[in-house]
């Protein structure tokens, strides 16, 4: 167990990194969306590379965020239900959502948007509008995005059978998993 531990570890650490980084994608976007108001409304001009810069950007920041969030447990849950479990029950349909749903689903999602990408790589495909991008960055986040978030549940399942197995704390628990690993990021 103190093997996958640390991989999950591991995973976590990568996850952090690539969140609190595209994270900062937020302001770019917010920035450039600025910019394309002011262009338009006070300029009269307008471009179409920098409207699909911003959905590019907010592209990036959901899917590149996904694993962050499901590490930092902010993800959405069903507290009426969930908060009328035990700790280990909460874990346990956890365990149960991981491997039933979320693994075989982004499993499913990289697998199949894989080969959209390379497509879209291959042929260097254009946006269909007037002075678009090149499409195959975008398309390149979601079998990326879906790699990191199946990646955080398969850390995030493991962290939860370390619990109900009583080798380690209990990763729902406020102050948990979460605060400590924002905690161990703060003082380096």
């Amino acid at each position: 167990m103190k093997l996958l531990l640390k991989l999950a570890h591991s995973i976590d650490w990568v996850n952090d990194k690539v969140g609190r980084g595209a994270l900062w994608l937020v302001l770019l976007a917010s920035l450039i969306s600025a910019g394309n108001a002011v262009s338009r409304y006070g300029f009269n001009l307008s471009s179409n590379a920098m409207l699909e810069v911003q959905w590019y950007l907010f592209s990036a920041v959901f899917l590149l965020c996904s694993g962050y969030t499901f590490l930092r447990n902010e993800h959405v849950r069903i507290d009426l239900v969930s908060n009328r479990l035990t700790a280990r029950g909460r874990n346990w349909v956890d365990i149960v959502g991981i491997v039933l749903f979320l693994l075989p689903v982004c499993t499913m999602l990289v697998t199949m948007s894989w080969p959209s990408f390379v497509e879209s790589f291959v042929n260097d495909e254009q946006s269909s509008n007037a002075g678009g991008l090149v499409r195959w960055p975008v398309r390149l986040l979601i079998p990326v995005g879906f790699t990191l978030l199946g990646l955080q549940a398969l850390s995030e399942l493991i962290k939860r059978i370390a619990f109900v197995t009583g080798r380690g704390p209990d990763p729902l628990k406020k102050g948990g998993h979460g605060a400590e690993h924002a905690e161990g990021e703060g003082g380096q």
